[in-house]
């Protein structure tokens, strides 16, 4: 726990709220996390101090970016331009609901509109999943993340009104600015933007509070409510600077001081000591305030190595357009043939603003019907998930194959518990002695599956090549059918049988070696699992090579293996 877990997420929050209200174009908006009465009270109290407007989740490119007002352009007979959304929001701050399904071709109108300096944008995030976010090509354009899932207020919330203003409070020094550079780094934010916006959030607490300079306290402020909500790993322990003294043959003498230096140059290290016991690093302060700030969960998280992986992915299965069912997306040129369906109100949208043109052309009048050419036609999209295969592939061999078999069944059994609601499969590859077999067929069915687990053996060599290619083979027909696969192989990666079935660590390691590259090369999303005593380097090793992650998990039950495999969806199943 840190020290701030007594405070509720709130008064953070309306921190950043409160800056945000200062300056909405500069700070370009909030990133509002979990679903609570705390949230709906925050996002009350802004819509009192700013103008908000709400952003329809399914909304296109023409009511965002604004076009053709089709009705009035026909009862006109000549192009109506209506605004769009965007536009109409330009001195006010636009809120999106359920940002974590917002499609990645709104997010980009919207950050390029950002960039632009056109719009502010408030988020709210009600994903339930560690992975689920809004677009990170918006987020970090938006200066305070807060997470209000834990908050436990429900009174009202007011926005004092700001007296102050960013332009009386001058620009940070070097030592500031340095110190906030340090911070990010110690925290492991790379982006530029997160700095530049600790900087202003420091400038705007002192305005707030009526100051024209900036304290330690406002850069503390600034980096608790900006760099410490995107910290992905925890900075390092101060080292031990206490060392033995050499040997006395060993020690160089000091220099000599110079002539007539004497007591004086005495007095001024004896300054420049006390100096430096009183003024501490800048850094170290910032660093410490960004620590107490940190969440208790994510601390945990970055203390065990596990930075968050904000990918957008539910890993319910890759998207992919479709003709005709799915998701409704924006229209796009071309013929309603193969399935497509035509989009009749976009149709017209294009070809409305050529009308006069093409009447001169054929010399119609005014009143004549709308001339359409094949250029305007345009066809409807959706997109929909394509269903998930998660393969598992695990080392049956050796003392350890009871522990590594018991836990894979387990975490199959409740990864199949759940494949109702997420829309995915499992299958299951065993591998020992001589041979990798296919044991469980991709299936959603539970009481397939315990059937299928009841009796596995195990012992013997490991075939580590012929698990992995096995494991490969089928993941490639799962995608040649349309659906997405994601392997999971539960190894500590020292094979000792080789591809063709001879005894030899050395051509074994080679020929895993050689099949991991295999399944790097086909794209295939992977994660290791060691789940052995003493996990060592190679399945480490066998991960690199794939190109997929490595988790480490001593001791662990199916229930701990199914969480770490539902917190390490590959990122490219979004």
């Amino acid at each position: 726990m840190n020290s701030a877990d007594a405070a509720d997420p709130l008064d953070e929050a309306v921190r950043a709220a409160r800056l945000f209200a200062l300056a909405p174009k500069l700070f370009g908006g909030m990133v509002l996390r979990g679903s609570s009465p705390a949230r709906d009270a925050l996002v009350a109290a802004l819509g009192e101090a700013v103008t908000l407007r709400r952003m329809p989740g399914h909304i296109d490119d023409e009511r965002l970016l604004g076009g053709i007002d089709l009705a009035a352009s026909l009862a006109a007979g000549k192009p109506i331009r209506q605004k769009g959304l965007i536009e109409e929001a330009a001195e006010g701050v636009l809120i999106a609901a359920m940002a974590e399904r917002m499609d990645g071709a709104i997010a980009g109108r919207l950050a390029q509109a950002r960039d632009e300096s056109q719009s502010a944008l408030v988020l709210l995030d009600d994903a339930r999943e560690a992975d689920e976010a809004p677009p990170v090509s918006l987020t970090e354009r938006l200066a305070f993340p807060c997470d209000l899932s834990a908050s436990r207020r429900w009174e009202e919330v007011e926005l004092a009104p700001a007296h102050g203003s960013l332009a009386a409070v001058a620009p940070l020094d070097d030592k500031a600015l340095k110190a906030i550079a340090a911070t990010a780094e110690m925290l492991g934010v790379d982006s530029i933007r997160a700095m530049i916006f600790a900087g202003e959030a420091a400038r705007g607490l002192a305005a707030l509070d009526g100051r024209d300079a900036v304290t330690e306290a406002d850069l503390a402020g600034a980096v608790r409510l900006v760099l410490a909500p995107r910290a992905t790993r925890l900075p390092p322990e101060e080292a031990d600077d206490t060392e033995e003294p050499a040997p006395d043959d060993q020690q160089e003498p000091p220099p000599p001081p110079p002539e007539g230096s004497g007591d004086n140059a005495e007095e001024r290290d004896d300054e420049q000591q006390d100096q430096q016991q009183q003024e501490p690093d800048l850094s170290e302060l910032l660093v410490d305030a960004a620590k107490a700030a940190i969440p208790a969960d994510l601390l945990a998280q970055l203390a065990q190595g596990k930075a968050p992986r904000r990918s957008g992915a539910s890993g319910t299965g890759q998207k992919r357009k479709a003709a005709t069912r799915g998701k409704p997306l924006g229209a796009r040129p071309g013929m309603p043939r193969g399935g497509a369906k035509l989009a009749l109100i976009d149709s017209l949208r294009a070809a409305v603003p050529w009308q006069q043109v093409r009447r001169r052309e054929v010399d119609a009048g005014d009143d004549s019907p709308i001339l359409m050419r094949r250029e305007d036609l345009r066809i409807r999209r959706f997109e929909e998930r394509a269903a998930r295969v998660t393969i598992f592939a695990v080392d049956a061999s050796g003392s350890a194959a009871a522990a590594r078999l018991s836990e894979a069944k387990g975490a199959v059994e409740l990864m199949l518990a759940q494949a109702y609601v997420t829309r995915s499969e499992v299958a299951l590859v065993a591998f020992r002695g001589s041979t990798a077999e296919l044991l469980l067929p991709p299936t959603r069915s539970l009481t397939r599956a315990r059937r299928s687990l009841t009796e596995l053996p195990g012992g013997g060599g490991t075939p580590l090549a012929m698990g992995l290619n096995a494991a490969r083979e089928c993941a490639e027909a799962v995608i040649a059918r349309g659906r997405s696969a994601a392997l999971v192989i539960l190894t500590d990666g020292r094979a000792n049988i080789a591809a063709d079935g001879a005894p030899g660590r050395a051509q074994a390691r080679e020929d895993a070696e050689a099949a991991a590259r295999a399944i790097y090369a086909c794209g295939i999303d992977a994660l290791v699992v060691d789940i052995s005593a003493r996990p060592g380097p190679e399945g480490a090793a066998l991960a690199n090579a794939m190109g997929g992650r490595f988790l480490a998990l001593p001791r662990a039950d199916a229930k701990m293996l199914q969480a770490a495999i539902n917190a390490a969806q590959p990122a490219r199943a979004a």
